[in-house]
């Protein structure tokens, strides 16, 4: 599968919690709410999860191998280090 696009939404928090991606695959295939997570070793991906009755937290949809989740991972962050460095422009109201 080849990673066609990424988007990463910053959270501008003091939480962990850095910010959102979505991830699509040969422009068929798409994974929301991937979470960028501030560690004590630097940001990571926490794939969308759903608690579960127990209290425990699952996997909706993950990587199944170290290697598909070193390229997501890759991906995700190299998008979330290019939007902090290049914020988006925002619009004037006045105009």
């Amino acid at each position: 599968m080849k990673i066609t696009d990424v988007r990463v939404r910053v959270i501008g928090s003091e939480s962990r919690l850095k910010g959102v991606a979505t991830i699509t695959f040969n422009n068929s295939f798409v994974v929301h709410d991937i979470k960028i997570i501030e560690g004590e070793s630097g940001v990571f991906i926490a794939m969308p999860s759903k608690k579960m009755p127990n209290g425990s937290y699952r996997d909706i949809a993950h990587p199944i191998n170290s290697e598909t989740r070193k390229v997501l991972e890759d991906a995700i962050i190299a998008e979330y280090e290019n939007v902090l460095s290049n914020p988006p422009a925002v619009e004037d109201e006045d105009e």
